[in-house]
């Protein structure tokens, strides 16, 4: 019997964009309480490009021993086509949309991806499959630190630091969705427009003026930025206020202790079906926009990669899956 095969990309050594390559590969089979799904369009998120250059961000005991070959991608949007043993709550024919696996390997950079049944959630019926590729891990980031970590109780004043990335302009939309009286954008100049557009009440081009010297008394700080200059920010939190990272940062932590600010603990996402499902319905009210930075073909990985690594992104980069022609069986 014929091994059924896909066309995916797959990463055959660690190292640049070069090294994503479209190829025909063996099709996954799903397994007890997983789902089978035909792909419409893979996020492209930074985890993926971690991987690629083999995590040399992380330190050498927390890297995961991933080996090459690897099929890259944990977002997807797409239609169930075979259900494993157990699986009840999903037919063939559903639109779905999912963060799989994480954190984990998942292989959404192909025609087809195997998930846990749990991981995935009806995809919002006002969206495409390329916009709602762009949703999972970045919202999921933003939701969970919103209504998770911070328990949705947010009636301050909220400092988005990255307010126009992926995370950023989910998390400038959730903290409104939750109750903050002022949300402040820091981004770059060509993002003003887009931010107001999402509800910012003011915003900050810090390439003008830096955030440090023209804010103060913030609430709350959520940075999506981090970096070895991150406590920089440290003068626009008032005494009694929190600074949230999404990603690793030097706040000078005995420096913030005597300003009275607190740092907390960053939360790693996870994979959850019931998240998604409550952002969906956010997005299907109109409470929440979805922003696509580019679209990329998926042969097109590498490019969309370099576009990445370009930064200054406005929203998400997704690889359109379902443009073209599907392998054989």
């Amino acid at each position: 019997m014929q091994t059924a095969t896909m066309r995916a990309v797959r990463l055959h050594a660690f190292g640049e964009p070069e090294q994503l390559v479209y190829e025909e590969v063996p099709r996954p089979e799903p397994g007890p309480g997983e789902v089978l799904v035909r792909v419409h369009a893979a996020g492209v998120n930074p985890p993926d490009w971690y991987a690629r250059r083999g995590f040399e961000n992380v330190p050498a005991a927390l890297r995961p021993n991933w080996t090459p070959p690897l099929i890259l991608g944990s977002d997807i949007s797409g239609v169930v086509a075979a259900l494993g043993p157990g699986v009840t709550e999903w037919r063939p024919g559903d639109e779905v949309f999912g963060l799989v696996n994480f954190p984990g390997r998942a292989s959404g950079y192909a025609e087809y991806v195997v998930s846990p049944a749990a991981h995935l959630a009806p995809k919002p019926a006002t969206l495409e499959h390329t916009q709602a590729a762009a949703v999972p891990m970045a919202a999921l980031t933003a939701h969970q630190y919103v209504f998770t970590q911070l328990r949705g109780h947010i009636d301050s004043t909220v400092l988005v630091n990255g307010a126009a990335g992926g995370v950023g302009h989910f998390l400038t939309q959730l903290v409104r969705v939750a109750g903050a009286k002022q949300v402040i954008g820091v981004a770059s100049g060509r993002h003003e427009e887009f931010l107001l557009g999402l509800g910012v009440d003011r915003f900050v081009d810090y390439t003008r003026t830096p955030a440090e010297e023209t804010v103060r008394d913030v609430d709350l700080l959520i940075d999506t930025v981090g970096g070895p200059d991150a406590h920089r920010l440290l003068p626009t939190v008032r005494r009694g206020g929190r600074i949230t990272p999404v990603f690793l940062g030097d706040y000078r932590p005995e420096r913030a202790a005597e300003l009275g600010i607190s740092i907390e603990a960053i939360r790693q996402v996870r994979s959850s079906g019931s998240d998604l499902a409550e952002l969906a319905t956010l997005i299907d009210a109109g409470k929440v926009r979805v922003a696509i930075d580019s679209v990329f073909p998926l042969e097109d990985a590498a490019a969309a990669h370099t576009r990445a690594e370009r930064g200054h992104l406005q929203g998400k980069i997704v690889l359109n899956v379902e443009s073209h022609g599907r392998s054989g069986q």
